[in-house]
């Protein structure tokens, strides 16, 4: 008999989201990203200002990652313009603003671009509304727009204090609440932390699915911090801010890396602030988690990233030591 393949639910946004979705498609075909659509920046930010439509640039990457189609089909929807007013845009971004000219909502968008790259498992948007977000920061400034939050923490010593979208609370797309429902393990992250993963968890309906799920919970720590988000934040600090924001019961697993990052590495990351992040395994178990430590880094061209595969496998393998024992947290 055919063994049920292990549905997994990865909710996030950006590169982090993409890169996991790399190493998993090669482990589950049940596999469902959801994805945050408050981006406003570069070409995405072009087509939410000139058609009033959610973000499509992390769905596309997403979709890009997940793909099974031809390289030259791959290649065309990646491929940018290099001149006259559509510079820099991606034509995989235009694709989507069409097809959400033509089909009967974003969503529908999303799934008839995935059925021509032939992707495994589903991409959803986390809503179909048309969402901003706004930034609290701790001297008292709230800023709107996502780049523009960045732009602002980068200039500030202030701090993030909360984020919220416009409008709040926002309908989760059905089949999005469905697939956390569902899931057998559901994953937050890797993202940066106020713009790609807590958008998703500002969605009315997504924390309440994820506390009621008996699925294995698992938040993945980014390798470093980030420039204009999470500057000098340990990993205790990333939970605060998660839970702060959704609440508790969201996870009970925390994967972080721990294979050391060269030190020529992480200089180059100085200038902007930006370090390994600080895990403290004590302080995460007292605050009722159970920390997973493995070594799932890789660097390339001067940036620590996850690696994919080993991403996979570390979560994969958590899975399967967790699934025996797991109650709803």
């Amino acid at each position: 008999m055919k063994t049920q393949p292990t549905r997994i639910a990865v909710l996030g946004g950006g590169t982090g989201q993409s890169t996991l979705l790399r190493g998993l498609k090669n482990r589950t075909e049940a596999l469902t990203a959801i994805v945050t659509v408050t981006d406003d920046g570069g070409g995405t930010g072009v087509l939410r200002r000139e058609l009033n439509i959610p973000a499509v640039g992390d769905i596309r990457h997403c979709i890009q990652a997940l793909a099974n189609a031809e390289p030259a089909m791959q290649a065309m929807i990646e491929y940018r313009f290099r001149e006259g007013s559509l510079k820099g845009q991606s034509l995989g971004n235009l694709l989507l603003a069409a097809l959400n000219d033509m089909a009967p909502s974003f969503d529908a968008a999303v799934t008839t671009l995935s059925d021509v790259l032939a992707i495994t498992g589903r991409v959803l948007p986390v809503t179909n509304a048309d969402i901003a977000l706004s930034a609290r920061f701790s001297d008292g400034a709230v800023i709107r727009g996502e780049t523009t939050i960045t732009d602002y923490k980068r200039n500030t010593s202030a701090v993030i204090e909360r984020v919220s979208v416009e409008p709040a609370s926002p309908p989760a797309l059905p089949a999005a609440l469905e697939a956390i429902a569902d899931a057998d393990m559901i994953i937050l992250g890797p993202g940066s932390l106020y713009t790609s993963v807590i958008p998703n968890l500002l969605t009315a309906g997504v924390c309440d699915a994820i506390r009621a799920s008996g699925a294995v919970k698992v938040y993945v720590m980014n390798v470093m911090t980030q420039d204009g988000e999470t500057e000098g934040y340990t990993a205790a600090h990333h939970i605060r801010a998660l839970l702060r924001h959704g609440g508790d019961g969201l996870f009970k697993y925390v994967l972080l890396n721990d294979m050391p990052i060269p030190e020529d590495v992480t200089a180059a990351y100085v200038p902007e602030n930006a370090a390994p992040v600080v895990t403290d395994g004590a302080e995460l178990r007292a605050m009722g988690l159970t920390p997973v430590f493995a070594p799932v880094a890789s660097w390339k061209n001067g940036l620590a990233r996850h690696d994919p595969d080993a991403l996979a496998g570390a979560l994969m393998k958590l899975y399967y030591e967790a699934a025996g024992t797991r109650t709803a947290c």
